[in-house]
C-alpha cells in the first residue's frame, strides 16, 4: 500500500479527522538517517503527526515544523511538512538503544524524556506563530493531543504508530486525528470518547489491513463518517546546491575567505536527507566574488 492520507468529516461536520499510512515515510527517514528502531519509531510518529498538521495548513506555501528538545538519551527530534502530504525530518541522536518497556514494546518515551514540544508555522507573516507545551509523556502522540488542547484549544485524540520488523525496517506505520469542532453537541462528545477508549493500537489496525480509511471506519463509523479529500504523502527533502550555496554566503566573506585558503574542498551534509554537497577552494573564491569580496 502506497503511504496516502485522508481528511474527512463526521457527525454533520461537528468532527474533522484524518489518518495515515506512512510505511514508506518511516523508511526512508530510517534509511537516509541509520536510525535504531527506537528512534525509528520516535521519528516515525512524528513524521506521521507532522504531515496530518501539515494538512491542516490553509495556504499552499505554510509549512510546520515540529521540535522535539528533550533531556531523555534522544535528545531531540526536527519533522517539516507542507501542505500537500511531503515531510521530512531529522533526530539529533540517530542510534539510541534501550531496554524494551514495560509492556515489552519500544520505550520511545524513555528514548525521549522530559522536555519540550514546539509547533512552528510559517504562514508568510513577520513572524511565525509559535506555541509551545512541555511533553506528557514522550510517547508523541499524547504529547501532540495535549498540544491542541492547551495552546490551540481544540480537543483532540491522535494515535500514532510505528512497529518494526526483525531486521529493523519499519513493517507498519500511521497514525489518526480525531478533532471535535466548538459547536459539537455533549452526546456526540460522550459517544466519540468511548468509542476511542475502545480503539486498538494504531500498529494492531494496521497490522490487521486497515486503511487510512479503514481506520477512522473503526472509530468514526457509527457517526456518519464522509472522507473529503485523499492525498499522496511521502518523504521529501528539498535542499539543493543552490540552498546550500546560498548558506555559505551567508555565513559571512572572513569564514568563506578562510575556507578558501586552507586549500581543501568543503563538504556540507543536509540534515535532513544526508545528501553531500562538496565546495573546492575555487569554487569557494567564486562565492567570494559573487558575494561581492574579492579573495
Amino acid at each position: 500500500m502506497e503511504d496516502y492520507m485522508v481528511r474527512a468529516t463526521a457527525a454533520d461536520s461537528q468532527i474533522r479527522a484524518f489518518a495515515i499510512t506512512s510505511r514508506a515515510l518511516a523508511e526512508e527517514a530510517r534509511r537516509c538517517h541509520n536510525t535504531s528502531p527506537i528512534i525509528t519509531a520516535a521519528l516515525g510518529r512524528l513524521l506521521a503527526g507532522g504531515a496530518m498538521m501539515g494538512a491542516m495548513m490553509k495556504e499552499e506555501k505554510d509549512l510546520l515544523t515540529l521540535q522535539v528538545k528533550c533531556s531523555g538519551p534522544a535528545k531531540g527530534l526536527t519533522v517539516t511538512a507542507d501542505s500537500k502530504g511531503h515531510v521530512k525530518g531529522c533526530p539529533q541522536v540517530p542510534d539510541v538503544l534501550l531496554a524494551p518497556n514495560a509492556e515489552g514494546k519500544l520505550d520511545v518515551g524513555g528514548a525521549v524524556g522530559p522536555g519540550i514540544l514546539s509547533v512552528i508555522k510559517d504562514m508568510g507573516l513577520k513572524e511565525p506563530y509559535v506555541g509551545q507545551v512541555a511533553l506528557q509523556t514522550g510517547e508523541i502522540a499524547e504529547d501532540l493531543t495535549y498540544y491542541f488542547a492547551t495552546s490551540e484549544q481544540v480537543p483532540s485524540a491522535v494515535g500514532l504508530g510505528v512497529l518494526m520488523n526483525k531486521d529493523n525496517t519499519v513493517r507498519q506505520a500511521g497514525g489518526f486525528m480525531v478533532q471535535l469542532m466548538p459547536f459539537t453537541e455533549e452526546p456526540v462528545i460522550a459517544a466519540l470518547e468511548q468509542k476511542i477508549a475502545e480503539v486498538a493500537s494504531v500498529t494492531d489496525l494496521l497490522e490487521q489491513g486497515l486503511s487510512p480509511e479503514g481506520l477512522l471506519e473503526q472509530i468514526l463509523g457509527e457517526f456518519g463518517l464522509e472522507i473529503t479529500e485523499k492525498i499522496p504523502v511521502g518523504y521529501r527533502c528539498d535542499c539543493s546546491r543552490e540552498r546550500v550555496t546560498k548558506a555559505l554566503i551567508s555565513i559571512g566573506a572572513a569564514e568563506l575567505q578562510e575556507m578558501a585558503e586552507e586549500g581543501k574542498p568543503i563538504e556540507v551534509n543536509c540534515q535532513f536527507c544526508d545528501k553531500h554537497y562538496v565546495f573546492t577552494p575555487e569554487e569557494l573564491k567564486d562565492l567570494l566574488e559573487s558575494a561581492g569580496n574579492k579573495a
